[in-house]
């Protein structure tokens, strides 16, 4: 039997998360107290119960101790259940901007911020998760994922059981006209290729279109940037993954984020698309 820990921060997705296994067939019990979780566990396995497949969520809250929580999920994983169970962890992150902004978007009280300071509940609760953070088996940040690429990335470990380092990778354009992305940790200048602004029937276009990326392409610079830059990534890939770091955004930047790239970022996506046991997001912040 497969029964997976869902946990994570509030607003990281979880409830997402815990929806999407449901769909994939998993049984979901979700905001069990703690001292129940063990006795659940008791049940599922007594024999000829049907389920093969557990998913179970696990919320912070003022009046229960995280300790608490370590403890049992260690004591499971030690337990003699552990032979009839894979007990697997999953984590789901994000920002403190981002927090911040969905918190916002929806209006909802952090169930740490009683005082009403939503920051503070959120770096609280950072604090408080640690511990499990430590013992998750999968630990995928949020901040940049589309839902359908957090299904895609649940399905990569939970249906199609492939090999996860729990990196996310995201590869991204944008214009340094409107700013360098906050939150990139690679940031790459595309502006020394000729500008398809000023050619007059590729001006109003942008790298998504074909006429666009064939002219960039054209040129022996883009293909000798792309590769050297693939053989960058690739050597830094599996070093922060040993390093555990959980996300790498690399954001690669022209004038104005429409055309070179657009283009290059897609093309980069392309060559690392099948090459890794990493999750991989493409984003164009720029494009009209």
């Amino acid at each position: 039997m497969r029964f997976v820990i869902v946990t994570g921060m509030s607003g990281g997705g979880k409830a997402t998360a815990m929806k999407m296994l449901e769909d994939a067939g998993f049984y979901c019990a979700d905001n069990m107290p703690v001292p129940l979780i063990e006795k659940f566990v008791e049940l599922l396995a007594m024999p000829e119960n049907g389920i093969d497949k557990v998913a179970l969520g696990l919320d912070v809250r003022a009046d229960q101790s995280l300790d608490d929580v370590s403890n049992v999920l260690t004591k499971l994983r030690e337990s003699k259940y552990n032979e009839q169970y894979h007990f697997e962890i999953l984590f789901l992150e994000a920002s403190n901007q981002v927090l911040l902004k969905r918190y916002k978007e929806t209006r909802r009280m952090h169930p740490l911020s009683a005082d009403g300071d939503l920051m503070s509940g959120i770096n609280s609760e950072r604090q408080r998760l640690e511990s499990i953070k430590s013992l998750a088996d999968y630990v995928i940040d949020t901040s940049n994922l589309l839902t359908r690429e957090l299904k895609a990335e649940l399905d990569r470990i939970f249906i199609n059981n492939l090999n996860y380092n729990s990196l996310m990778v995201n590869v991204m354009s944008f214009g340094f006209k409107y700013g360098i992305p906050q939150d990139a940790d690679l940031v790459f200048d595309v502006r020394f290729l000729p500008n398809p602004f000023y050619i007059d029937d590729l001006k109003q276009k942008t790298g998504l279109d074909k006429e666009v990326q064939d002219y960039v392409m054209s040129y022996d610079e883009a293909h000798k940037f792309l590769d050297k830059l693939e053989d960058m990534i690739r050597f830094l890939i599996p070093n922060y993954v040993n390093e555990g770091k959980y996300q790498l955004v690399i954001a690669i930047g022209c004038t104005g984020g429409q055309h070179r790239s657009v283009t290059l970022a897609g093309e980069l996506y392309k060559r690392l698309k099948d090459g890794g046991d990493y999750g991989l997001t493409l984003r164009h912040r720029d494009t009209k």
